[in-house]
Order: C-alpha cells, then sequence, then structure tokens
C-alpha cells in the first residue's frame, strides 16, 4: 500500500542500473514542506536529500549556501558506542569531510552574485555496509536543488572509486577497500570534472590521470537520470536577482587603476601584497574626497569590490600574456624556501617549515597504541586511528582580529588532507608500536597551507626518529584559463588563487602520489586539462622535497629522550588470558609493580611503555614467564611439585609442568627418587621432547646445578 500524499501529488519514481546495481529516485514520498525533497536507494542505502531555498536575497558579501550530511547511527543498526552520549550531536570529522565533499563540486555551479540563502542536507536513512555511502548522500544533494529551480548548473554526480589487482572498479567493499592501491573520489557534470579527491599508496600519476577518465565515464548515467526526474517532475525557474559589481564603479576603478598595477607591483611576497595594499589605501582616500565622506561610506564596498575584481584581473593578464606572475615568479616556479627541525627542546619532534610568507610549524607527539583514538561513526568500518593530524589556523596568521574557536570544516579538511598524505609510509605497528599525533600550528598564510602542512609533519616526524618508508612532500598548483589554452601555475599564492580557475594540492613521495585534491572554480575541466596539471606537479614536489631533505636527510635513529620507550612481544592470542587474569589481576599488578604500561590487541601484539628502561625490562620477564612456550633442548629452571615412583613432575613455567623420569635424573643408578630430589626443590632441567599431545620430557643429567 502506498502512503498517502497531503498535497495530492503522484509519487513520481525513476531509475536504472548503475555499476551493478539499481539506482533508484523518487519525490512526493517525503518531506512535504521542503522546498524539494529526493529519496535515493541504491542497494539498500538510502539517503534522503533535502533542499531549502530562502524567499529573498540575503545582504551578504558571499553566497549563503551550507551543505551538510547527516549519519545517523540507526541507519547501519547501531547505538553510539559513547559511555555518555547516545543521541547524534556534533557531526564526526568523518561526517563534515564527507559534507565538504559533497560541497565542494556543487558550489561553483551558481552564478556570481547570487545571494538567496540555500540549505541541502543529504540524510543516511539506510546503510548498506557493503559499500560507503557517500557518492549517493551527493547525489541525493544535487538532485534536490535540480527540482528547486535555482539556477543551479547541474546536475553533479560522483564516484567513489579504487583499484584491484589493477584494474578501477566503484562501491568496493571493505575487504575490496584494504587490497585498493588508489582511493579516489571524481565529481563534476556531464560536460567536465568539477573535484577529485584522492589517498593512494604511492601511484603512478597515469594511474590517476586513467582513474579520473574511467570515473567521469561511468557517473554519467547518474547525470541523465537526475536529468530525467527534473524532466518527470517538470520544474519551473524560480526568479532571482544577482548582486553583481555597478558597472559604472567597476569602469571607474579600473580606470584609475592604469599604469599602477602590473610591473609596478611584481615583487616577492610580502612586498606585494604591501604595495597593493597601499593603493588601495590611496584609491579609498581619493574616491573619498571626490564623492565626500558621507556619500562614500555607502558606497565603499562597491568600490572596495571593485578594486578587488580589477587586481585579480590584473594577475590574470600578466600570467596570459607575459607568462609572469605577481610576484614576478615564473610559472614553473616555487617560491624560497626555508626550513628548520629539532627546535622545541621538550618535544618529541618539531619542525618549521617556511614557504614564501607561508609558515607552519609541526609538532609530533608520541605515545603508548592505548592512545589511539577510537573512531565512532554510522559506519561499521569503525576502529581506532593511531596516527593523527590536527591543523590550527587562528586569525593572526592572515593578519585578522579573530575571535578563537573550535576547528571550522577548512581546518578539519586541510588537517585531514595532510594526515592522509602521510599514512601510506608510517611503519607499522609491529614496526613502530607507537601512536602518533601530529600538529600543524599555521604560523603565517599566503596561499597553500595544506602543503605546508604535509611537509612540516612530514620533517617533525623524522625528526622525532618516526621510521618513515619514504619522505613525503606537496605542493598547490593553479590553473589560469584562456579560452581552452590552459596555463598550470605551479606553488600558488594568495593573489593567484583568488584571481584562478582551479586549486589543485597534490602529494607523494619520489615513488608516487599518496594523496591528491582538486577543486575547480569553472564549470568543470575535461581530463586532458587536469592531467597537464597533474604531471607539472611532480617538478615541484621535487625541488620541495630536495629542499627537506637538505635540512633532514633521514628519520633520527634514536627518540627523543622525553619519548616513551616501547617493546613489544608477539604471543600466542590463546595466552592474552594469562596476562590480563581474573578480572585484569594480573595485569594490574604487573603495571603497579613495574611502573611500566602494558597494552594488548587482540592479535597477540603486547607492547611495554615507560619512560624508565628497568621498568621495562620487567614488565617483559613478567609477561615471558606468563606466557612463554616450552622449547626443545632450552634449559629452565623449575620447582619440583610431584613425586612418583618413575620419575618427578617439575613446574618449568607457570601452568606447564614436564616429567622428569628417574633414568634422566643422574648418571648413577638411584633406587629411589626422594634420596636426590625433595617437593619444592628447585632444580635446573632441560627439555628433551615435546610430544604431540603436548607432554614435556625432562632431563637433568650433564645440566650443572646450582650449589
Amino acid at each position: 500500500m502506498d502512503i498517502i500524499n497531503p498535497l495530492d501529488k503522484k509519487i513520481i519514481a525513476v531509475e536504472t542500473d548503475w555499476c551493478g546495481q539499481k539506482l533508484k529516485l523518487e519525490v512526493n514520498r517525503v518531506g512535504f514542506r521542503t522546498t524539494a525533497s529526493v529519496l535515493v536507494s541504491y542497494g539498500q542505502t538510502v539517503v534522503l536529500g533535502t533542499a531549502m531555498v530562502g524567499d529573498k536575497p540575503i545582504e551578504l558579501d558571499y553566497f549563503p549556501l551550507s551543505i551538510d550530511y547527516e549519519e545517523k547511527f540507526y541507519a547501519a543498526g547501531k547505538i553510539s558506542g559513547s559511555r555518555f552520549i547516545k543521541r547524534e550531536g556534533r557531526p564526526s570529522d568523518e561526517a563534515i569531510l564527507i559534507g565538504r565533499l559533497i560541497d565542494r563540486p556543487i558550489r561553483p555551479l551558481f552564478p556570481k552574485g547570487y545571494r538567496q540563502e540555500v540549505q541541502v542536507v543529504s540524510t543516511v536513512l539506510s546503510y548498506d555496509p557493503g559499500f560507503r555511502p557517500d557518492a549517493i548522500a551527493m547525489i541525493a544533494a544535487s538532485s534536490a536543488l535540480m527540482l528547486t529551480g535555482v539556477p543551479f548548473d547541474g546536475p553533479v554526480a560522483g564516484l567513489r572509486i579504487g583499484r584491484v589487482n589493477g584494474e578501477f572498479k566503484a562501491f568496493l567493499n571493505p575487504e575490496q577497500r584494504i587490497q585498493s592501491d588508489l582511493d579516489l573520489v571524481v565529481a563534476g557534470i556531464a560536460g567536465g570534472i568539477t573535484m577529485v579527491e584522492a589517498g593512494a599508496s604511492e601511484v603512478a600519476e597515469d594511474v590517476i590521470i586513467n582513474g579520473l577518465a574511467w570515473a567521469f565515464e561511468n557517473y554519467q548515467p547518474a547525470i541523465k537520470l537526475q536529468q530525467d526526474l527534473a524532466k518527470a517532475v517538470g520544474v519551473e525557474a524560480k526568479e532571482y536577482e544577482l548582486v553583481l559589481p555597478d558597472e559604472k564603479i567597476q569602469a571607474e576603478a579600473a580606470k584609475w587603476l592604469e599604469g599602477k598595477l602590473g610591473a609596478a607591483v611584481r615583487q616577492p611576497y610580502p612586498h606585494y601584497n604591501e604595495l597593493v595594499d597601499a593603493i588601495r589605501v590611496t584609491f579609498h582616500n581619493e574616491m573619498e574626497q571626490k564623492l565626500g565622506t558621507e556619500a562614500y561610506a555607502e558606497v565603499k564596498s562597491d568600490y572596495d569590490d571593485a578594486f578587488t575584481l580589477a587586481v585579480q584581473k590584473d594577475a590574470r593578464a600578466g600570467i596570459i600574456k607575459d607568462g609572469l606572475r605577481p610576484d614576478g615568479r615564473k610559472l614553473t616556479e616555487v617560491r624560497p624556501l626555508s626550513s628548520q627541525v629539532g627546535f622545541l627542546p621538550r618535544a618529541h619532534g618539531s619542525s618549521l617549515f617556511t614557504r614564501g610568507v607561508t609558515q607552519a610549524m609541526n609538532i609530533v607527539t608520541l605515545a603508548p597504541l592505548s592512545y589511539a583514538q577510537l573512531v565512532d561513526t554510522m559506519e561499521v568500518t569503525d576502529g581506532e586511528r593511531r596516527y593523527m593530524h590536527h591543523y590550527n589556523a587562528p586569525g593572526y596568521t592572515v593578519g585578522e582580529v579573530k575571535r578563537l574557536g573550535s576547528p571550522g570544516r577548512r581546518e578539519i579538511g586541510h588537517g585531514y588532507l595532510a594526515e592522509r598524505a602521510l599514512i601510506p609510509v608510517l611503519p607499522t605497528e609491529e614496526d613502530f608500536p607507537y601512536a602518533i599525533r601530529s600538529v600543524t600550528e599555521i604560523m603565517s598564510q599566503n596561499g597553500s597551507t595544506s602543503m605546508a602542512a604535509t611537509c612540516s609533519s612530514c620533517m617533525a616526524l623524522m625528526d622525532a626518529g618516526v621510521p618513515l618508508i619514504r619522505p613525503v612532500s606537496g605542493v598547490a598548483m593553479g590553473l589560469m584559463m584562456d579560452g581552452d589554452k590552459p596555463h598550470v601555475l605551479t606553488d600558488i599564492a594568495d593573489a593567484e588563487d583568488f584571481a584562478g580557475d582551479m586549486d589543485f594540492k597534490v602529494t607523494g613521495t619520489t615513488e608516487g602520489i599518496t594523496a591528491l585534491q582538486m577543486d575547480m572554480k569553472v564549470h568543470g575541466l575535461p581530463v586532458e586539462v587536469l592531467k597537464d596539471a597533474i604531471n607539472q606537479s611532480n617538478a615541484g614536489r621535487s625541488a620541495i622535497l630536495a629542499h627537506m631533505l637538505s635540512v633532514i636527510a633521514a628519520p633520527k635513529a634514536s627518540l627523543s629522550p622525553y619519548a616513551p620507550r616501547i617493546e613489544k612481544l608477539m604471543i600466542n592470542p590463546e595466552k592474552i588470558g594469562a596476562i590480563i587474569g581474573k578480572g585484569g589481576e594480573t595485569i594490574n599488578k604487573i603495571t603497579t609493580e613495574t611502573g611500566a604500561e602494558v597494552n594488548i590487541s587482540d592479535d597477540g601484539l603486547v607492547t611495554i611503555a615507560s619512560p624508565d628502561g628497568e621498568s621495562i625490562k620487567k614488565a617483559m620477564d613478567w609477561i615471558k614467564g606468563l606466557v612463554e612456550e616450552p622449547e626443545v633442548g632450552k634449559t629452565y629452571t623449575g620447582k619440583v611439585v610431584g613425586i612418583k615412583d618413575f620419575g618427578a613432575f617439575v613446574n618449568i613455567m607457570p601452568g606447564i609442568d614436564g616429567m622428569l623420569h628417574i633414568s634422566n635424573i643422574s648418571n648413577e643408578r638411584i633406587s629411589k627418587i626422594e634420596d636426590v630430589l625433595k617437593m619444592g626443590q628447585e632444580v635446573k632441567v632441560r627439555v628433551d621432547s615435546i610430544d604431540d599431545k603436548g607432554r614435556i620430557g625432562l632431563n637433568m643429567k650433564d645440566v650443572p646445578q646450582n650449589k
């Protein structure tokens, strides 16, 4: 039985086969009061996309668009693992990152000057654990926007793909994600790509390029289905007004600036910024004198916008016509670099990476594995984050007075990108049993702080003695389109970012790419243009890596004296209970009496941590005594725990007894066991045999005894 629609609207549904399953879009089933709502189903995943559009333009100098991704624990049949909070509250970092993933390909598709308030929410109602739901959530957001009638140049669709055994696949299951050497998200419109994000295990540039082409081709059915839905619904375009610069004011600003920009301001940063700021002050002063203080106060923001737009046009013209950037650099030139490591005496590892006016300080802290972060999200693949990268950028880094607060979406996104860049080169837990926290404190911003965070983090990890497989560097690329001709820029600064058509960040080692992020400001780019940017980035990364290695060539051989020492031991998982003891009694006793911290993982990895080496040794010996397996040929000190006519039972390890036959006690004939051994007596014995039932044969012959 179908539901009753209070608006007397027929339920409209469209569906298509897509990447092996049915993709279905429905309207008029839920969300009767929204501007538009769409229920999207794929497999057992169901996502509700809702869009609300305000009635009037808002007087702001930016487009008030908000796009959120809501994960509901009930969608996966879960209750939050938090002991105190069971209701969904602040979104997890993972939910914020997916919200950004959906936002980035959609935002550039609205016309400049559009000021209607638009709110889009993708809510996961049912979660199929066979694949991640972000691509379905993106379609839900896009299809809802398509039905609102706003000037949205969509639809948008995207795919998260991997590569298993050299073959690209979409909607990977958890096992395939582990096998894949690539995690690539590609989104865009029918005519081009608008957003790319990836993490990779040092893959070649060609793999990324081929992956872009594969994803672009394979997300097209989801684009067409949204178009079919919009046609079936019969969307009516909403009237709107654009808040655009006053053409007269724009022409006046452009005329006033003639001869004052271009070669006159092409100086290395920060001198370029200072020169432009000084010209801006003069411009405002002259305009105020011309119009009068009171009249100018009402239009000052319009004149300031006109000035900014003229500066951006000048930056574009210099690059396209002269091949020179605002600070005088060539298109492939990296800003001046300087760095140092180990400058914070108590930190386990520290670095300061400076590129032009952008500066990032990074501090690394090491701790036992028990300090890993528990991840509690809707997805059933929850676990622990052993490596954490946090990024902070207060207002003073851009010369502003700004209230301090919790990290925003930008800070979380930048931190995640830098974290993702280093994960492929981290040592395994078995080789380096530490939890690692890397914190980037941005000191100064002038473009590409996420790549500065990546470089500074790598250097601080090496300074901390973390044995990275290979060092990682990163660079931000830009793009200026002159018609169909692309001009690719290496290591972009703020002025080029604001005036450009693309922001592309790529990280990697000498062996390949580890992470990348592309955001297009134009309405989609072909793969060929993105290929140029990817290939050009290699030289920039290499130049920056050479600088990093000139400061610290390899991870330090020893840890900071202030870092905890950790020893590890692999045991039979069946012996874990012997270490823990009843109700945790044994492990608590070890920790209390030795002062060392003991952690045990399910696979049998035992880590023992303490700043004191003697504490570690005591705990290690104690644990070995609890779990060690007897070995044939090895000598043990044991205690006689049973005497029989044919021999004695000797306890050689906790819970492990062996049989010492009367014939193996001495080279001389013994008529009675009690003549040689007593209950409780300590003796040294050698293990001669262990049969298939685990029975241990002992020998005292030729084994020196303590007198």
